[in-house]
Formats: structure tokens, sequence, C-alpha cells
């Protein structure tokens, strides 16, 4: 008995004495929440700019005062934080792209179609394919807003 608490003892300590070795398993991805500032300003990798498609959708004519409606872009910041922030960042991209500088990618019409249809837009509107394969084909949800309410997204969207 003796000699078997002796062999044991003896096992542990040259188990303890031995360098223990990491194993660093690779799941084929890593996840990265640090962006550069480049990368963030950056529009989408890919998705060309095209201010003259204005989308599929409800909309077909939209054009922005000289001066915000700070009433309604307050209205817009309202709804985006409330259900926009789930998916969309103001200058990193997240589940879907940075927000920042929105207009200078696309047509006013094209964003208030993407709001009001993201349905017609993911099936028709090659933009719109194009950020879905980009963002891994997440798709963005309908959030049946009535147009009232895009245009208030819209407009503080215009603010950012």
């Amino acid at each position: 008995m003796k000699k078997l608490l002796l062999f044991i003892a003896l096992g542990a300590f040259v188990a303890s004495c031995g360098g223990k070795k990491e194993e660093k398993k690779d799941d084929g991805f890593e996840v990265s929440r640090t962006k550069t500032e480049e990368t963030n300003a950056k529009a989408s990798e890919g998705v060309p700019v095209d201010l003259d498609n204005k989308g599929v959708g409800p909309i077909e004519d939209l054009t922005f005062p000289d001066t915000i409606d700070e009433e309604m872009a307050a209205r817009g910041k309202a709804k985006f934080d409330a259900i926009c922030v789930a998916c969309h960042m103001v200058d990193k991209r997240m589940i879907g792209p940075a927000m920042k500088g929105v207009y200078e990618r696309r047509s006013p019409e094209w964003v208030m179609n993407m709001i009001l249809n993201p349905d017609g837009m993911l099936k028709e509107d090659p933009i719109a394919k194009a950020l879905l394969k980009e963002y891994n084909n997440a798709i963005m949800l309908n959030q049946n807003l009535t147009e009232d309410e895009a245009r208030d997204v819209a407009e503080y969207l215009r603010t950012l």
C-alpha cells in the first residue's frame, strides 16, 4: 500500500514539474473589435458609390432642403437609437454599414427605399445585393416604418 501511495505521489510530482504547454485552438476565425480610422471612414469595399441609383420602392424623388429640420432629425435620432443601432453604428461597420456619410455613397431616394422596402431592395437592387454579400448575408429586416418615420430617420442621417 505504501509503495502504491509513493508511486502516485512520485507520478504527481513528475507531472507537476513538467512545463505546461498551452494548446491554441484554431476556430477558423478571429474577431477584432479594433479598426483604424481609415478603415472606419472607407466606403464599403467592393460596393461602388452610386448617387444615381434611386433603389426599388415607393420613393421616386426626394430633394433635401438646404437646412436640416431639427425636430425631424430629433425624431429620427430617437427612432434610429430604438431600432437601427442593433445593426448599424454611426461611424463603424457592424452587422451593417456605418451610417456616417451615407449620402456621399447613396442617393436620398435609395436610403429611403432601403428603410421602407428592404425585402424588395435585397431582391432587385444591385447595390443592396452587393451590400448583402459584403455583410455576410445579414439581411436588413423590415421595421415597418411609415414614410414619415423613415423621412425622420433620413433627416437624422443628414446630421452625421
